[in-house]
């Protein structure tokens, strides 16, 4: 866009910050498809109705310019005086006024438009003047055009050509423009989820929401307000990363899940989930943190005052791991021991009777031997924390939980639906394999993909959906190694895997309720499976009875000298997982 508006002014390319100025301007009052045809100035304090000129050719200047010379009008300027306008001195670049008013290219006398949306002529068809929002990173060419929005800021005898020279432009058949992101147009327009209290005060869902979780912080006496300490560092509302020291905290392995819930099959348990609210408003902190008072929140009684924090906020480093002990520390006092093996597993004894919870952050798993004693337990924690009882297990960590005559099928329809949608691939042409035939995967100096944030983001995501999905752990584990540095090549691998996602779409994980209580484990291990470090990929799958509870596909941390060797180290770490278990 910047481009076109210095090409459109006939202007050298040292003007490119004067076209940005105009150009996100541009970008701001125009209207959206995402905030309801409103513009991106909208949700924020109305704009000053300043007139906005395009940038001009170049005009002469007798001010502060050399006598004779020429230099271009500026775009953007206060109402109250004259535009300025640079001199492109090769040695100085000096601000004075034009001789001319500034107007408009190829419409002298068109009229100046005002900033204001009301001002704005109506579209006909709203999608030839909203901004465009790309939903795909892989169909579509991202391009931020300037013909729509100038066309739509201008009136009708000053729209301009696309096209303002006589030269044969060079065929773009089979030139591939490189997939962009226009991420200030993204800043700009993206305004579902405000990212600060001047953003909120527009939306009052959003303002409700505040106000519900400013109460929760003070029935939790989450600090209380003290004059700022000489010499402390006062952090604001966002914690910048100081003043902790341990921030580790565990949780509660997939393997664990799964075992827990196919034991609880077996034996007719009954599962429980829950959820814990303002789980972190719990956790005590042992480091002295002073914030500043939230906006919009400050104490009219004293406003110079900070808060002194005696609990864990969202945010906050050490949150999760004051969160985790704080939980701990009460199932401790009721009689729970934490598991050796995961520690985010607490088992329960007492009088033949068992009971097993799992812990991810704030969202609990529950079983028992009894139904009493499963409501025992709950009755204790929603004694002690704010929580919620959601009954049977149906959604845990985005997995849907449903229960049929074999047992229960876990599976994340919705997550890979999400995900599909979100990458513009929801309407792909779906594949049998997620991975091509003899494939082999290499790292190359080929020219970078795209977009490498996107693709870590993808492979990311992926890697989540293991958790339900042990068909596409290998293609995962392939495309995995080069997060680093992806090509072109890797993106398509990762591609088709979305591919086959959409054929597979409610693929799941059965856990089987009739089973024998027997560990059951295959390994293997393929044929230099890394051509780039001659490693070779091992991989298992435990079977707990007929319910499928752990796998992995990984390539092995040394070479191996041989296949036998190979296979060795393959049945080496299944070993180890099937004891880990046990």
């Amino acid at each position: 866009m910047v481009r076109s508006l210095l090409f459109q002014a006939k202007l050298p390319s040292e003007f490119w910050v004067e076209a940005l100025y105009v150009a996100a301007h541009l970008i701001n009052v125009l209207p959206c498809s995402r905030l309801q045809l409103s513009t991106p100035h909208e949700p924020n304090p109305p704009p000053p109705t300043n007139p906005v000129h395009p940038l001009n050719p170049p005009t002469p200047s007798s001010l502060l310019g050399q006598p004779n010379s020429t230099c271009p009008t500026s775009t953007l300027h206060s109402p109250t005086s004259l535009p300025p306008t640079l001199n492109p001195s090769p040695d100085l670049h000096s601000l004075s006024s034009p001789v001319h008013p500034p107007a408009f290219i190829n419409s002298p006398s068109a009229t100046v438009a005002s900033t204001h949306v009301a001002s704005l002529p109506p579209a006909s068809n709203p999608s030839e003047s909203t901004c465009p929002c790309p939903d795909s990173v892989f169909e579509q060419e991202h391009e931020v055009s300037t013909t729509p929005l100038l066309s739509a800021a201008l009136p009708p005898s000053g729209v301009v050509s696309r096209r303002l020279h006589g030269m044969v432009a060079r065929s773009q058949v089979g030139v591939r423009k490189p997939k962009i992101l226009p991420s200030m147009v993204h800043t700009l327009l993206d305004l579902t989820e405000p990212k600060t209290f001047k953003q909120v005060q527009w939306f009052p869902e959003w303002q409700h929401a505040m106000n519900e979780e400013y109460v929760a912080l003070l029935h939790n006496k989450t600090w209380v307000l003290v004059p700022p300490p000489c010499g402390a560092n006062i952090v604001g509302s966002k914690w910048p990363g100081i003043d902790y020291d341990e921030t580790f905290s565990p949780v509660v392995k997939s393997v664990t899940i799964c075992t827990v819930l196919a034991l609880a099959l077996s034996k007719s348990w009954p599962i429980h989930q829950l959820d814990v609210k303002n789980a972190f408003l719990n956790g005590s902190l042992s480091e002295p943190v002073y914030m500043s008072q939230p906006p919009g929140f400050v104490d009219p009684q004293y406003p110079n005052h900070v808060c002194f924090l005696q609990r864990a906020l969202y945010g906050l480093k050490q949150a999760l791991r004051a969160w985790f002990q704080r939980f701990a520390a009460f199932l401790y006092s009721c009689g729970f021991i934490q598991a050796y093996s995961d520690c985010s597993m607490f088992l329960y004894h007492s009088n033949g009777m068992l009971a097993i919870l799992l812990l991810y952050v704030d969202d609990i798993i529950l079983t028992a031997s009894t139904q009493p004693l499963l409501d025992h337990i709950i009755a204790l924690l929603e004694k002690e924390f704010l929580m919620t009882d959601l009954g049977v297990l149906n959604y845990f960590l985005g997995i849907t939980a449903r229960f049929n005559s074999d047992g229960i099928f876990l599976c994340q329809t919705k997550y890979v639906a999400d995900l599909l949608d979100c990458t513009g691939m929801s309407d792909c042409k779906a594949v049998s394999t997620p991975m091509t035939p003899k494939q082999k995967l290499v790292a190359s100096d080929s020219p970078p993909c795209s977009d490498s944030t996107q693709y870590r983001s993808i492979v990311g995501a992926l890697q989540y959906l293991t958790f339900t999905r042990p068909d596409i752990a290998f293609a995962v584990q392939q495309v995995r190694q080069y997060m680093h540095a992806p090509i072109e090549n890797h993106f398509q691998a990762v591609k088709r895997i979305l591919c086959y996602l959409q054929g597979t779409l409610h693929y799941g994980l059965q856990l089987f309720k009739d089973f024998s209580p027997s560990l059951h484990i295959y390994a293997d291990a393929d044929w230099v499976g890394c051509l780039d470090s001659r490693r070779f990929t091992s991989g298992y799958c435990l079977f707990f009875g007929r319910s499928l509870v752990s796998w992995s596909s990984k390539k092995q941390p040394i070479v191996a000298r041989s296949s036998a060797e190979a296979e060795y180290r393959a049945m080496a770490n299944a070993v180890a997982e099937v004891v880990w278990v046990r």
